[in-house]
């Protein structure tokens, strides 16, 4: 059963339109502005953002972008010259903001309520370059890899309406062993856990392209054995 101190409130939803990013103007929609009243959600993620690189970003696995706001601090303190890029929530690209859920409380296949929305996370955040120009940090991405503060992402079981203040109601925990942070530690840690790995890729509630990073690497460990 789900436990006392897995419930938040969402502070803020974020949606982004494509609009030119960067000194090359590149399109992108990584710019999120807080979203005012409800908001749909369907089996894209919020209705009105936008993605341009649909090969990277979005699609079913991808939906809705979750990113703490209790890691904002963190990155003020390691980044004081850049202390006002971290000034609130939206930096990150994240549609969806909360305090007193990171990723070592929460777990893979977690199944919340939204509003009337039901979501389940189906795996962590791999940063892309966009964030060390967005922060004006050449590192960022390694940064955010380091510091394991990825946030994650959430599939759509069900769309509803949901708006700030609603609550974070987990409903279901299938993989209590499957916190984010340990997922990520398998995936990108070292050294390779083949038993560790093989476990991931047995599991459906993770996103088809994380399973097959860990059968990728799984593979990797075993042709050194």
């Amino acid at each position: 059963m789900p436990g006392p101190d897995l419930r938040a409130t969402l502070l803020s939803l974020h949606s982004g339109r494509i609009a030119p990013f960067g000194a090359e103007g590149e399109p992108s929609a990584i710019a999120k502005r807080p979203v005012a009243g409800p908001v749909a959600i369907d089996y894209t993620g919020l209705v009105g953002d936008q993605q341009a690189d649909r090969h990277h970003h979005g699609g079913p696995d991808k939906a809705l972008h979750h990113y703490p706001l209790d890691h904002y601090a963190a990155w003020r303190a390691e980044l004081p010259e850049r202390a006002t890029r971290f000034a609130g929530p939206g930096g990150f690209g994240e549609k969806i903001s909360s305090l007193g859920l990171t990723e070592v409380a929460v777990c893979l296949g977690d199944v919340y309520r939204l509003g009337s929305a039901v979501v389940q996370v189906s795996q962590g955040r791999q940063p892309c370059w966009k964030l060390n120009r967005r922060f004006d940090v050449p590192d960022m991405v390694a940064r955010v890899r380091a510091s394991g503060r990825t946030g994650w992402y959430y599939r759509v079981l069900a769309p509803g309406e949901v708006q700030a203040g609603a609550a974070i109601e987990l409903l279901e925990r299938p993989h209590p062993d499957w916190p984010l942070a340990v997922l990520w530690r398998v995936l990108y840690g070292e050294p390779a856990d083949a038993g560790a790995l093989a476990a991931l890729c047995r599991l459906d509630s993770l996103s088809t392209s994380w399973r097959d990073k860990a059968a990728a690497r799984l593979n990797g460990f075993d042709q050194r054995t």
